[in-house]
């Protein structure tokens, strides 16, 4: 399979999990049925300045960010830590975590939720 740039589903959003102001997620596969029914996203999203995806908890699956461009302040399960490009985070099932942008500049990053 082959998915051109112009074919990707792009979404601009409310911030998700009582956030703050907005995201783009541009699917890069779409959903269980392209990823082997082995998770549900795996997205190039932009997290723009003022906003914030909010702290929330996984169950049954793990979700990893590798981040593109940008600054952030990450919350791994109540810890806060400064983020940038060439970062990649990873909360496990049953832990939690959240992303602020930092500055001017958006964030922009892959996302990937795979199934326990």
């Amino acid at each position: 399979m082959i998915r051109r740039s112009e074919e990707k589903q792009s979404v601009r959003k409310p911030a998700p999990f009582n956030g703050v102001g907005e995201i783009t997620v541009r699917s890069l596969l779409n959903g269980p049925e392209e990823m082997s029914q082995k998770g549900r996203v795996f997205g190039h999203t932009t997290v723009y300045p003022g906003s914030e995806i909010g702290y929330h908890i996984h169950t049954g699956d793990s979700e990893t960010y590798y981040i593109l461009s940008g600054k952030g302040l990450y919350n791994d399960n109540g810890t806060e830590v400064e983020i940038g490009a060439g970062d990649v985070t990873y909360c496990a099932p049953g832990e939690g975590h959240g992303l602020k942008c930092l500055g001017d500049e958006p964030i922009e990053m892959i996302a990937l939720i795979l199934y326990e």
